[in-house]
């Protein structure tokens, strides 16, 4: 699943302060942007996933991938902490348990988009993420918006605009919609982390990942039996895509500014409708062709001007030579 992980280390390379500057070491940087675009490829074959089950319903889907991830996750938490692992999960807090259920709800809303409109429509609608984040940070941590962001934010808000108006038109507009709510709750998540800078947010994926099997469970109790191939693409999902390709994600955007984080973002929501159409066929009409284009477009000139300010700033820092 993309950016259900992603919101945390993009507002950790944002915006706590982890993030290197642009003049970091070559190595160290060409070793983040490696790790970066590993971990991009690798998560933008979520929705090529979905399209090659056999059986296995959303829920069922869930509840497999959810364990998956809170295996991975535990894994991980366990080779950073060791012993304090349990002490370091409880340190996340009320924070760490809102953030999750956002979490949680973007989870269960993403697979209900993948499964109700194409994987285009979906991705290209969560690569609204930054713009609405930033509408919500405005809202209710009372952070400015420059004039760049609100052009582009409106740039974005066309192309969203006109990927819902055709799903509605298509029988689609509830996987338009839940692809929408999905972004909202990750946006959500972003803040909540932004909000509280000083607490690691790793964490809170496994509190949503017992959430979303918790639910799973209570849906489908009477029937959790799936195809061994089903189970084997939940765990490779799950655990390999979402828990230890976000882990390279995370350790990478701490080398990199937020605004070269975001344009590897887009990496995952570019490649993920290429690959449903290569090997299944899956085709995203045009006006979900120029919706997504618009989006990404708003986006990487965001990042773009961000970048460009950022390094006119660093070139006024430095003492000139001689």
């Amino acid at each position: 699943m993309p950016v259900v992980e992603r919101s945390s280390p993009v507002l950790r390379a944002a915006e706590t302060g982890q993030a290197a500057s642009l003049d970091l070491a070559p190595p160290r940087r060409v070793f983040a942007m490696s790790l970066m675009v590993v971990s991009s490829v690798l998560i933008s074959f979520g929705g090529l996933i979905i399209r090659n089950m056999e059986q296995a319903d959303t829920w069922q889907i869930n509840f497999y991938r959810a364990l998956a991830l809170m295996t991975a996750v535990a894994v991980i938490l366990l080779l950073q902490n060791g012993r304090g692992t349990l002490v370091h999960i409880r340190k996340v807090g009320r924070a760490g348990l809102m953030g999750g259920a956002m979490l949680a709800v973007a989870g269960i809303t993403f697979l209900q988009a993948l499964t109700h409109t194409t994987v285009a429509n979906t991705l290209f609608t969560l690569s609204a993420i930054p713009f609405i984040t930033a509408a919500l940070a405005r809202v209710f941590l009372k952070e400015s918006l420059q004039r760049a962001t609100l052009l582009t934010m409106l740039l974005a808000a066309v192309g969203i605009f006109a990927m819902v108006a055709e799903g509605i038109g298509l029988g689609s507009g509830y996987g338009n919609a839940m692809a929408l709510v999905t972004a909202v709750c990750f946006a959500g998540f972003a803040v909540i982390v932004r909000h509280n800078r000083h607490i690691d947010m790793l964490p809170t994926m496994l509190v949503s990942a017992a959430i979303i099997a918790l639910v799973s469970v209570a849906v489908r109790y009477d029937d959790l039996g799936i195809t061994l191939k089903d189970l084997l693409l939940c765990l490779l999902w799950g655990g390999l895509l979402s828990g230890f390709a976000n882990w390279m994600f995370i350790i990478a955007s701490r080398h990199l500014v937020a605004a070269e984080v975001t344009l590897f973002m887009l990496l995952e929501f570019s490649l993920g409708p290429v690959w449903v159409w290569l090997f299944v066929g899956e085709q995203p009409s045009q006006w979900t062709v120029l919706g997504g284009l618009l989006v990404i477009a708003a986006v990487a000139l965001r990042a773009g001007i961000e970048l460009r300010g950022r390094g006119r700033r660093l070139r006024r820092g430095r003492p000139s030579p001689g």
